[in-house]
């Protein structure tokens, strides 16, 4: 009797087993990406509240993790590190604790991360510490060690919910090389995405045999068609890499929600969360188990979720207490003293304080005779008083090196009118438009980043002649003769000195190759830096304008600000 009693028990233990292996189930997956530092809800930049941050994300996470009919996941898709003075200092300031961001990540219990371009410009003791500190897998599986062709980082996460078996497939853009200097990422090589997409996931079918299929790729959507080594490739790797059940994107900061049928006629989400936190990209895939085929059968569903549905959660709020309260302190320090207002003000039009500023720093920092920077800022006015911490990261919002390198007189020329040629329009009349816009007519056509203008040289801009003809140099701006076979010291930042924008090389018409022997000085650590420094030291900030470059005919240029400037300050 108790043999019997005992055999009944094992097959009701047996099938309640495979009963409880072949239910059906729900995997929600919540995908971050480009998050640029929005940790806390809080703009450093703006110095204003914010309606989308981590600390939202948290509290829809808590109400998603709390339901019994699914399975919760939660993944990031790069570039977390930069975009906010809370970053910062925990990738330069705090440098002796746990990453801030690591312990965001480990609180918010994510299961993965691709990481960004933004991540790796931080530079390996940051990001390897990053790595280091997190729970969960760093993922970029075509960054390779150059001298062994090995992966430097995690090329994949296997992962197992319930019994379910999920493979994320990281990778990483590889035009790293064309904006970032080599000692920030030496020994790694970026190889192609689509060619490391196809290797990857052979050798994750082959070695899991997976249920689920993720690519977490930072890089833009881009075309259908990508060519090698693009940098936007991810609807290309969706449409022709068979096996993915979705294809998660991000780097251009365009959030997007497309089922998307491959060559092999399979469906594929295509997901961009956006940037900054404002949204969270949903797949729902529910896996049905099929008796006959004892297989389960798949159902997606993909959407964006807006983030600012929530408030932040204040369990999150108070846990990182202390890390906010040193990061406030930090960004209210006071660095000296602005003694006129500094304004981005027709910015676009003419040498402007803002600019100027830059320019100036740079010269000074890089010993330079010549400077080319950009407008990274576009929509500031900043009053006299004491200048913080914090308004120099609007003053200058990138980590970039700052280079000293040695252009030809004929070089320097091309490219202006390279730059100009993203920015203007030839003009026939005193009616036509001066800048470049989208066809929305809305925004600028080019982003304003790769507007660089020049001090240290006097030059106009002639708006009636065609691109590529419109810059006059007259001299350098101490009143020396502007030779165009003579070769002259250029402040430039790092971004652009390795080929980023292409004015060095499309402009200047200098070998991408050549580029790095063209460097004669180079900053160790970001310009903000020295910019901080240098400030600090002077602590008074007397602008000027030196109006060494103008737009003609100048009666042309008045008229389109006064048409035109109410759509870029939008």
């Amino acid at each position: 009797m108790k043999k019997t009693f005992f055999f009944l028990l094992s097959l009701v233990l047996l099938f309640s087993s495979c009963q409880q292996e072949n239910k059906n189930h729900v995997l929600d997956f919540y995908f971050t990406s480009d998050v640029h530092g929005v940790l806390f809800p809080y703009d450093y930049l703006k110095k204003d509240s914010l309606n989308a941050s981590l600390a939202h994300v948290s509290t829809f996470l808590n109400h998603q993790r709390s339901r019994k009919d699914t399975i919760t996941l939660l993944l990031d898709n790069g570039d977390i590190i930069q975009g906010q003075p809370s970053v910062y200092f925990a990738n330069f300031i705090d440098t002796l604790n746990t990453h801030l961001v690591a312990r965001v990540m480990n609180y918010l219990s994510y299961d993965a991360a691709s990481l960004g371009n933004h991540d790796i410009e931080a530079g390996h003791q940051v990001y390897d510490k990053l790595v280091d500190h997190s729970d969960f897998p760093w993922l970029a599986g075509n960054a390779m060690i150059d001298s062994t062709k090995q992966p430097y980082f995690q090329p994949y996460a296997f992962l197992i919910r319930s019994k379910i078996k999920i493979v994320v497939i990281g990778l990483i853009t590889p035009h790293i090389p064309y904006w970032l200097p080599q000692n920030i990422y030496s020994g790694i090589e970026f190889m192609d995405l689509k060619e490391s997409a196809e290797f990857w996931i052979k050798v994750a079918k082959e070695k899991h045999d997976p249920d689920i299929i993720i690519g977490l790729f930072h890089t833009g959507a881009g075309e259908s068609n990508a060519p090698k080594m693009a940098e936007d490739a991810a609807r290309h790797i969706a449409e022709t890499v068979d096996g993915f059940n979705a294809v998660i994107c991000g780097h251009d900061h365009r959030p997007l929600a497309e089922k998307i049928v491959s060559q092999s006629g399979d469906t594929v989400w295509l997901l961009n969360p956006g940037s900054r936190a404002q949204n969270l990209a949903h797949l729902s895939i529910n896996l049905q188990w099929n008796e006959k085929k004892h297989e389960y059968e798949l159902f997606s569903f993909g959407d964006l979720i807006n983030v600012s549905d929530f408030v932040p959660d204040s369990g999150f709020i108070n846990h990182f207490a202390k890390d906010i309260a040193r990061i406030d302190a930090y960004v209210n320090e006071e660095i000296a003293t602005l003694n006129d207002t500094l304004s981005t003000k027709n910015i676009f039009y003419k040498d402007n304080e803002f600019m100027d500023l830059i320019h100036n720093l740079q010269l000074k920092i890089g010993n330079a005779q010549i400077s080319f920077a950009a407008p990274l800022q576009t929509k500031m006015n900043i009053n006299p008083g004491k200048i913080l911490m914090s308004e120099l990261f609007n003053l200058y919002r990138y980590e970039n090196l700052l280079y000293t390198m040695e252009l030809s007189g004929l070089e320097i020329k091309n490219y202006l009118e390279y730059s100009y040629s993203l920015w203007v329009n030839t003009m026939q009349s005193e009616k036509d438009t001066l800048l470049q816009f989208a066809e929305n007519g809305q925004n600028l056509k080019n982003p304003g980043y790769n507007f660089d203008s020049a001090e240290g040289i006097d030059y106009t801009v002639d708006l009636t002649k065609k691109a590529g003809e419109r810059i006059k140099i007259e001299k350098l701006s101490d009143g020396t003769k502007f030779e165009l076979n003579t070769k002259y010291k250029v402040a430039i930042n790092s971004y652009r000195g390795n080929g980023g924008g292409g004015h060095l090389t499309e402009g200047a018409g200098i070998n991408r190759q050549d580029l790095s022997s063209r460097i004669v000085f180079s900053t160790e650590k970001d310009l903000r830096y020295y910019m901080m420094e240098y400030l600090k030291e002077i602590q008074n900030i007397d602008l000027q304008v030196n109006n060494n470059w103008r737009m003609i005919p100048e009666p042309w240029v008045s008229k389109a600000i006064l048409r035109e400037n109410n759509l870029v300050n939008k």
